[in-house]
């Protein structure tokens, strides 16, 4: 069992790779949190293994956060898109089996 947790800050607009594919082991768990303010409203957009964003999963409003578990979730790059006007600061969590 491995669990991996990374913490990035990614600038208004810009896209990356928030969490890799899993080379050997497999996925369990994540988790994606957006850090911000409560009470602001700041979009970003979470794909999966899709970076022109064509299929996506929207982090916005007092709920910044994704969170999957189990044996059936999705084993690709997980990909970020802040779509806000300023920075965001993000944490990742994974746990492999």
């Amino acid at each position: 069992m491995a669990q991996t947790l990374r913490t990035i800050t990614l600038p208004a607009g810009d896209k990356t790779i928030l969490i890799t594919k899993p080379l050997v082991l497999r996925r369990i768990f994540i988790s994606v949190r957006a850090l911000a303010d409560q009470d602001k409203w700041y979009q970003s957009k979470l794909s999966f293994g899709d970076p022109s964003f064509t299929s996506f999963f929207v982090l916005n409003g007092p709920g910044k956060y994704f969170e999957a578990r189990g044996e059936g979730i999705f084993q690709g790059d997980i990909w970020g898109l802040n779509a806000s006007t300023v920075s965001l600061q993000y944490t990742m969590t994974e746990i492999l089996i």
